[in-house]
């Protein structure tokens, strides 16, 4: 989707944005081999061998450094001295198209240095947002939008910037190994989140006919249902505290605020119990029949769609053996509600699935058995 947008951008013919997922396939032929007591010599030799070589291919290019003799990449950079802008509009398609960002964020910081007012500058301006973005440079990405959006409120191709500012909110706390590990999206802090979901809001309210629009409109709905899953982990974690007020506080905020997203289940459930346990009995009759009545598959419903209540959540009377392995054994949870097994769309379920989530609050993952329930 991403792709098909940018490839309209009418300055940058070549230009396009990866998919947020990212698949790492396991290397091929990854077996260990033994070797041999008879081997050992032979593998002393050739092991002696290759060190030689190394040690003096090392020192072949620390002498070419030392003549100016360009080594590697380095060797292949053309010399932009006395270069025209358009020399330098060319070199900077060329480093986009070969996906060479570091050297297009260069070239185009010396050709906005060089020539201000070019022909080219509110063009190297936009460029290198895009840059900076697929750079994982996000911080910079957006204090560029920033900067183009103040200097060309009127620019035909602003839409562009506010675009590429949120996708760069959006990305900005992802890491290397959130990428890797089973790890919650939802869980984590909900700024850049809020920022994400203000850059679109922003991009939709000015230019509703843009052609960002309809992706924009579909990543902010995510971002509601990121939002108010947050709510819920929020108000879990009250629950544990036992700060009962503070959890029916967000369970009521998602029902008022983030009408129509998975997570309303879960918070009137979470209004339920914390009235029942602040004694306040007649709102959490009222939450629980809501709750009964719109959502009769609710977890925290019985066969009957009694809601099933709890009089001892906040967990501080811990057995020895729980204690002992940090809550591995003799596990008595407060409740966590998260019905996203339940609730959410085929589509969203599938996409967690792919990046090795498990909303399935009954089923443990690999992570929270391999550290014995301290993580996840």
């Amino acid at each position: 989707m991403e792709g098909d947008l940018l490839r309209r951008f009418c300055f940058i013919p070549r230009l396009w944005l990866n998919s947020d997922s990212t698949g790492i396939e396991p290397a091929d032929n990854c077996s260990l081999h033994t070797i041999k007591p008879e081997q050992d010599k032979v593998h002393s030799t050739i092991m002696r061998l290759l060190t030689s070589l190394l040690l003096c291919a090392s020192m072949l290019m620390t002498g070419c450094s030392w003549l100016g003799i360009g080594t590697g990449e380095d060797a292949d950079k053309p010399d932009t001295q006395g270069y025209t802008e358009k020399d330098f509009f060319d070199v900077i398609q060329k480093d986009l198209s070969a996906r060479r960002w570091t050297d297009a964020i260069q070239n185009l910081e010396a050709l906005e240095a060089q020539f201000p007012f070019g022909e080219y500058a509110e063009q190297a301006q936009l460029e290198l947002i895009f840059a900076h973005h697929k750079l994982s440079e996000h911080e910079a990405a957006i204090a560029a939008a920033d900067r183009f959006i103040r200097l060309h409120p009127q620019h035909p191709n602003v839409d562009y910037a506010y675009y590429l500012k949120g996708l760069s909110h959006y990305a900005q706390d992802k890491g290397f190994f959130s990428q890797l590990l089973p790890t919650d999206d939802t869980k984590r802090d909900p700024g850049s989140a809020r920022s994400s979901f203000a850059a679109f809001s922003e991009l939709l309210a000015k230019y509703p006919e843009s052609p960002y629009a309809p992706d924009a409109r579909k990543r902010m709905i995510h971002l509601r249902n990121w939002l108010a899953r947050q709510e819920i982990h929020a108000a879990n974690y009250y629950f544990v505290r036992g700060s009962y007020l503070a959890a029916a506080n967000r369970g009521r905020y998602v029902v008022e605020n983030f009408q129509m997203t998975p997570a309303v289940p879960d918070g009137l459930a979470v209004m339920a119990q914390a009235y029942y346990l602040l004694g306040l009995q007649d709102l959490s009759e009222q939450a629980a029949q809501t709750l009964a009545s719109n959502y009769p598959e609710h977890p925290a419903l019985d066969e009957n769609g009694n809601f099933e209540y709890r009089s001892d959540v906040s967990g501080e009377d811990r057995s020895w053996l729980n204690k002992a392995t940090f809550g591995f054994y003799d596990n008595t949870e407060p409740p966590g509600y998260d019905s996203r097994h339940i609730y959410n769309s085929a589509s969203q379920q599938l996409a967690e699935k792919k990046k090795g989530e498990d909303t399935n609050p009954n089923k443990k993952s690999w992570w929270h058995w391999l550290t014995f329930g301290i993580f996840d």
